[in-house]
């Protein structure tokens, strides 16, 4: 089911913190409550191109949120499935995809992201550059032929680069709402958020302007690991 993929998948609390912590391996379980990770940079370490005030609502309002509403979700659905009440485990699989969801994605969306000073915006190097340019071309190729799609993404959702593992190969691919990018079968290795609040303080109702400047802090060294880490 949906719901117990999502519950054993979730990352707990990543344990990261300071303004150049490194990103590593994260940790996982099935039934512990999750808790809100704490960023490896301080709120304002991404300004002038995220803001540090839209970064602190993101964290402490809408990611806190998700928890919030995943704990409470997964807490019922575990209570039922104890009680074998099939019709609650169903009618709980909307809030824990929506919110389990909402913490995974943001999790991930945390960590591709580094300030200038920490190699934020730096390009990717070894066996990624090379995927990436075998895949579509050049990494401006890879960039606007992903801005595009995420774009043009309706309402609220995600962009993300993953990795097939049957292809062997990578692939770009969007996501409605906070579906999780696993539910598509591609491993997670970087994920763009163009959720509203992520972005609308700042860049109003440019989403397009957004996406080309985040480039400039994104964290390609987390994204190699991931990439490493999603062919072994």
């Amino acid at each position: 089911m949906i719901a117990r993929a999502i519950i054993k998948g979730l990352p707990r609390n990543l344990g990261l913190a300071g303004s150049c912590a490194p990103v590593h391996a994260v940790s996982f379980a099935s039934k512990a409550a999750v808790t809100l990770p704490d960023l490896p940079y301080d709120y304002g370490a991404l300004e002038p191109i995220i803001s540090g005030e839209i970064m602190k609502i993101h964290h402490q309002k809408h990611h806190q949120a998700y928890v919030n509403n995943f704990n409470i979700a997964q807490e019922k659905y575990l209570d039922a499935e104890a009680k074998e009440d099939i019709s609650t485990m169903v009618s709980l699989q909307g809030a824990i995809k929506f919110n389990g969801g909402g913490h995974v994605n943001h999790s991930i969306f945390w960590t591709n992201l580094a300030p200038q000073s920490c190699g934020g915006g730096e390009a990717p190097t070894g066996d990624l550059a090379q995927a990436i340019n075998a895949e579509f071309g050049s990494l401006q190729a890879f960039q606007e032929k992903f801005n595009g799609l995420t774009a043009a993404v309706q309402g609220s959702g995600w962009g993300w680069l993953g990795y097939d593992k049957g292809a062997k190969k990578l692939a770009i691919a969007t996501c409605a709402n906070q579906d999780p990018l696993s539910i598509t079968g591609l491993v997670p290795l970087l994920g763009i958020d163009v959720w509203e609040h992520a972005y609308y303080l700042q860049y109003k109702n440019m989403r397009p302007d957004y996406l080309k400047a985040i480039w400039k802090v994104v964290n390609w060294r987390n994204v190699a690991e991931r990439y490493a880490a999603a062919k072994s």
